[in-house]
């Protein structure tokens, strides 16, 4: 936990850090940091130049470039309303505005058009240097559209009682008071989790889209939200996201981790689905341990296409992040840097790419938390699943919305915004360092809603 500001760094003559939101004393732990629009609770958020971004410059921008436009083709089609009452998104709008005519020629223009659009901030959870990184991909397996002996755990559409939050409505009885008679009625109710939907809750319903030969492809198909069904007669079904039962995400490895069945440094997708495999009675429980259930839809994707984000637009192999929808708009784009189990099994490669936001996940919560989208097929899976790994995360903040404001009330070293000055000269002993005695935030004066 950071005790105070003085680690505030100075950089190149300017304290690129001191727009560091120092939220680390006990009485303000539950502090946000807020803008109007924008919050970030236990969040802290750190002003950088662009020359201080690791690898920024060796990135191919003209790739960026690409799905941060793709992403574009969904927010200029947001409404008026609706971009008024998310100042990220507004402010996106106009960012990409400017890029559907820039239309840049090489890698500098792209990188120039970044730099010139956006503002870096490093983003962090609260104490913390790194964020999270997990991967994912699109799996590839075999189906049938009718059930047999050899295809037999079906994927569901939607249930038309499955309501929003993951709520259904149920018979009850009220009682009136006084004792005088009772009446019948409904009551919301969470629906059905996992294990009462593998018993056949919803048999009869007619909402089977087809059925697969492995059932623990099914499982690891719902942590994947998108799938490409090969089935008997040749033909390949695309099948996407389309809702979910409402219970939260468990990740069933921790409970191997936490039963010695499985070393934490040997932990990934892989070996779970060899554990599950080699113990079938106990691998069915330990995956109802996880109540989350995914529903689908059929696509009319070709087969040469990636799967569809939950911003509505494809996704690209190594530049697409899932990230926390409660905290980030999609279209934002974030620079990663991390040494990631990509060329081999062992963390040695060196990754440094600017992403775009344009999915989400259950298991997706945080300021500072991707998961990278790789594509489909069995090698994607690979890499996706040895993927577990800190990160370090900057985030492109559009002109338009200024980070100081996110600091209301926050005691500022300087009197004038640092961020304004990032990509100036510093000017000889016009710095003053600042007092830590100074520095200390006010304790938090409410405390932040808890995530759903």
């Amino acid at each position: 936990m950071i005790a105070g500001c003085s680690h505030l760094l100075h950089r190149s003559g300017l304290y690129a850090g001191a727009l560091l939101v120092c939220f680390g004393l006990a009485a303000s732990a539950q502090a946000s940091a807020r803008a109007p629009g924008v919050k970030f609770p236990n969040t802290q958020l750190e002003p950088l130049a662009w020359t201080a971004i690791d690898g920024w410059a060796e990135d191919d921008h003209t790739a960026a470039f690409a799905t941060f436009l793709n992403s574009c083709k969904a927010i200029v089609r947001r409404t008026k309303a609706a971009r008024e009452a998310r100042p990220v998104l507004d402010a996106l709008y106009e960012v990409c505005r400017r890029a559907v005519d820039a239309k840049p020629r090489d890698a500098k223009a792209a990188r120039e058009f970044f730099e010139q659009n956006f503002r870096p901030v490093r983003i962090s959870p609260l104490g913390e240097t790194d964020g999270f990184l997990t991967g994912y991909y699109e799996p590839i397996v075999e189906g049938a559209r009718q059930p047999s002996d050899a295809f037999a755990s079906p994927l569901y559409r939607r249930p038309t009682n499955l309501l929003k939050g993951g709520r259904m409505l149920k018979a009850a009885t009220f009682t009136a008071k006084k004792g005088k008679s009772k009446r019948a009625g409904r009551k919301l109710v969470p629906f059905h989790d996992r294990a009462a939907i593998e018993d056949g809750v919803l048999n009869g319903r007619k909402l089977e889209i087809c059925y697969l030969k492995d059932p623990v492809d099914a499982f690891f198909v719902h942590i994947q939200g998108s799938v490409r069904v090969k089935l008997d007669d040749g033909k390949m079904l695309r099948l996407n996201y389309e809702a979910q039962n409402g219970h939260p995400y468990t990740p069933v490895g921790r409970f191997l981790i936490e039963r010695k069945q499985v070393a934490k440094d040997e932990m990934s997708m892989d070996r779970i689905r060899q554990w599950i495999n080699a113990n079938p009675d106990e691998g069915k429980e330990l995956m109802r341990l996880n109540k989350s259930y995914v529903f689908f839809r059929e696509t009319s994707l070709a087969e040469h296409e990636e799967a569809v984000g939950a911003q509505g637009v494809s996704l690209t192999p190594g530049r697409s992040i899932a990230v926390d929808r409660n905290l980030h708009t999609y279209g934002t784009p974030f620079f990663i840097s991390a040494e990631l189990p990509i060329d081999s099994e062992q963390p040695t490669t060196k990754f440094r790419r600017l992403m775009v936001a344009q999915d989400t996940g259950g298991a997706i919560l945080g300021p500072a938390r991707a998961d990278i989208y790789f594509g489909a097929s069995d090698q994607p899976g690979l890499v996706s699943g040895r993927l577990r790994h800190p990160g370090k995360f900057v985030m492109l903040f559009p002109n338009e919305i200024d980070p100081v404001a996110a600091y209301g009330g926050v005691p500022l070293p300087k009197p004038r915004p640092v961020i304004a000055q990032l990509d100036k000269k510093p000017e000889k002993k016009s710095d003053p360092k600042p007092e830590a005695t100074t520095n200390e935030p006010k304790p938090a004066k409410h405390k932040p809603k808890r995530k759903q």
